[in-house]
């Protein structure tokens, strides 16, 4: 396996008090019999009993293994153990044979994944697939129904009303939406709710999704007059999510990527990460998408400013189009700047284009040319021409600064909700994750 960063170790973290923690054992002292082959990485660390804690760490998963009592995951050993391994000073060599616990964990994992292959090679049978569609499509059908009921209802009581509701009034829709088979929106109830008492523009936003979610409405009901990719969009937007292995023998293409950027996000129950590349060929930028429950760890991200060689398999969609890797990437080199981009009038243009497409594109991946970011609340990025745009309250405005020193620089960003949320710059030598 490639030798990971410290970012990348960082990304695998819990939170950040774990990082902290890890940085203090991630030293030869409390370390013995620690070893490392092409895919483990292990070691004993000595604790606060009488026996030392055993760590492992699978490096293609990324997957981790220690006998402490943490409920945290990666806890701070896993974590120092990768930092020492990342670190190359010699505390962790490379040897041909993993240590008896380490491989006795990764057999362990070795005949989970078989059985779960097994399990999955079996021939499928057709009228069961039927009947199971059959059943989900007759579930979506009611939701679909009995939310256009609660939505005329919403739009008859008027949007002040529907802003003093309880949290029980939208938890409830959201529950029924989930036995519908409809998580997307689902998680879009639940989010208004706290949206329509924290926003300042929780009218404009109330309406404007209300306006989403008829559209989606109507458009199910119509299913059958869209194309295949109008109908990706829609069930992405709905949250009903394509089998993997039928991406995977659908539309792909191999290219050469660049990866622009990452984000993660956490919303109490499910993280999720984002990473944008750009194919050298085809211009596309897609993203990938990966989730995991909170407190377990999600992929290691790919490093920011990294050129891959893969085959991508794309979702259907026409816009904004989801991909995942068909093929492990290689990573062939590293660039230093990004792709020839626009101004934010160019970023506003392409967001009118994406969304007239795909009205439920929720953000739109756009590049800035030689911008300045002024500080504030909110903070906004200027372009040479004097078009601006405001920034995300979770972009790190100061650490752009201090890294660029005020200079005007290209930046890669998501335009979402009106917003800009920067995810890389480039720095004086190097494509630079934010």
């Amino acid at each position: 396996m490639t030798r990971w960063t410290a970012e990348q170790v960082a990304k695998v973290a819990p939170d950040p008090s774990s990082l902290a923690a890890a940085r203090r054992l991630a030293s030869p002292g409390p370390w013995s019999d620690t070893g490392s082959t092409d895919q483990l990485v292990w070691g004993k660390c000595q604790g606060s009993g009488s026996k030392p804690y055993q760590v492992t760490v699978d490096l293609a998963g990324p997957a981790f293994k220690c006998s402490c009592p943490s409920r945290k995951f990666p806890c701070k050993h896993a974590l120092a153990l990768i930092m020492l391994w990342v670190d190359g000073a010699g505390t962790v060599a490379s040897v041909e044979t993993a240590a008896d616990f380490a491989q006795a964990w990764a057999e362990q994992r070795a005949g989970t994944a078989a059985r779960a292959a097994a399990r999955t090679k079996a021939p499928p049978d057709p009228a069961a697939q039927a009947k199971r569609r059959e059943e989900r499509l007759s579930l979506m059908d009611a939701g679909i129904v009995d939310f256009s009921t609660w939505l005329g209802d919403l739009v008859r009581g008027g949007t002040a009303a529907a802003r003093h509701q309880p949290c029980s009034w939208w938890d409830g829709t959201a529950a029924r939406l989930v036995d519908a088979q409809l998580p997307g929106l689902a998680e879009q109830v639940r989010a208004m709710s706290s949206d329509v008492i924290a926003r300042d523009d929780w009218a404009d936003h109330l309406l404007a999704t209300v306006g989403r979610w008829w559209t989606a409405t109507r458009a199910w009901t119509a299913r059958d007059r869209l194309s295949a990719d109008e109908v990706g969009d829609l069930r992405a937007y709905l949250g009903w999510s394509f089998a993997t292995d039928e991406i995977r023998s659908g539309d792909a293409v191999d290219d050469t990527w660049l990866v622009l950027g990452a984000h993660r996000s956490d919303n109490g129950r499910l993280q999720q990460q984002r990473t944008w590349l750009w194919g050298e060929t085809t211009h596309e930028i897609v993203q990938v998408l990966d989730f995991a429950a909170t407190g377990q760890a999600l992929a290691v991200p790919q490093v920011v400013g990294a050129v891959l060689q893969a085959t991508m398999a794309r979702y259907p969609g026409t816009t904004v189009r989801r991909a995942l890797f068909a093929s492990d990437p290689v990573a062939i080199d590293t660039r230093r700047g990004l792709p020839a981009g626009g101004t934010v009038d160019d970023a506003w243009a392409r967001a009118a284009e994406a969304r007239a497409a795909n009205p439920w594109a929720g953000r739109v991946p756009v590049i800035l040319d030689s911008v300045w970011v002024t500080p504030g609340s909110p903070s906004y990025v200027v372009d040479g021409t004097g078009g601006s745009v405001s920034l995300s309250a979770d972009t790190a405005v100061w650490d752009l600064l201090a890294t660029s020193g005020g200079r005007p620089v290209d930046v890669f960003g998501e335009l979402e909700r009106g917003r800009l949320r920067i995810l890389s710059f480039v720095g004086a030598k190097e494509l630079v994750a934010l």
